[in-house]
């Protein structure tokens, strides 16, 4: 935060036009147990199913809506999720890898798993912490106030997740926002080594925020919010938490993802994708 700002400092940015309400699907991400795609071999007669459309296409959902919304395209009126072997379904799924943005993106998410939410201060061999004064060439420190996140030496690499979500991730949300672009988030609900678990994340796609001081309040798109409670979805955060220390960062949320908590997110990249050959072969499949 700039110190020169007034106590009670406020931001606002909002994607003119876009309330899920009213801009994405009518459905939300509850799909039958069925594989995502089937890989068909030469010689068999039938196909190998490849993943579980039951563990959620929720990426595929928001790369989709921001794919309508840029096109001025309005979601279709279903109510009930596609079903498999659906126009609708087949682009939803295509839409979903291409949220994984393979390898990179499944390697954040593992990255971010596995990370700690908080590490010890070291106790010898580094003389400067995020969040603290940096040393001057004497070894005494620098009156400046501030966080040291993003300078060179900061040791960001022994940031917990959260904070290296508010210290990189942040302002890439911020700067779509601000530019008057939906921007895809991936969410990171567990803790762990095991890649089983990555079917527990989540993403969502962020539409607006507020900022008071350094008090963040993130409006997002949750797949998983049935439709009369999509406008009321958050994600907050503190972006004083960013400056250092060893504790692990608190970030609230009304996201429906069972009660897990959220550690850690991360802007995901996204590139458009035509909907429209799929939403013709949709509606002429419905007539």
């Amino acid at each position: 935060m700039d110190h020169d700002r007034p106590q009670g400092w406020v931001a606002r940015s909002a994607v003119p036009g876009f309330l899920p309400g009213g801009s994405a699907f009518r459905f939300t991400n509850s799909f039958d147990v069925q594989p995502l795609l089937a890989l068909r071999l030469p010689g068999m007669p039938w196909g190998i199913g490849i993943g579980d459309a039951s563990r959620g296409l929720c990426g595929g959902m928001i790369f989709a809506v921001r794919d309508l919304f840029e096109a001025g395209i309005a979601a279709p009126p279903d109510a009930e999720p596609p079903r498999r072997g659906s126009p609708l379904y087949g682009y939803l799924v295509r839409r979903l890898l291409a949220s994984f943005d393979l390898p990179r993106g499944v390697a954040r998410y593992y990255g971010l798993m596995r990370g700690a939410d908080a590490y010890p201060r070291p106790r010898t061999g580094v003389a400067w912490w995020p969040g603290t004064s940096r040393p001057d060439r004497r070894g005494s420190t620098s009156d400046r106030p501030g966080s040291a996140l993003g300078r060179p030496g900061s040791a960001l690499g022994r940031l917990g997740v959260g904070r290296r979500s508010l210290a990189d991730e942040w302002p890439r949300i911020r700067l779509d926002l601000d530019s008057g672009r939906l921007a895809p988030i991936g969410i990171i609900t567990v803790h762990s080594a095991d890649p089983l678990q990555l079917g527990l994340n989540h993403q969502v796609l962020a539409y607006a925020y507020t900022q008071v001081d350094t008090a963040v309040t993130l409006r997002v798109y949750d797949p998983n919010t049935p439709l009369e409670r999509a406008d009321d979805v958050t994600m907050s955060f503190d972006l004083a938490d960013a400056g250092g220390g060893a504790q692990a960062v608190r970030i609230t949320h009304s996201i429906a993802i069972g009660g897990r908590p959220v550690r850690a997110f991360f802007h995901s990249r996204y590139r458009w994708a035509d909907p429209r050959p799929a939403l013709r072969a949709h509606s002429a499949g419905l007539r």
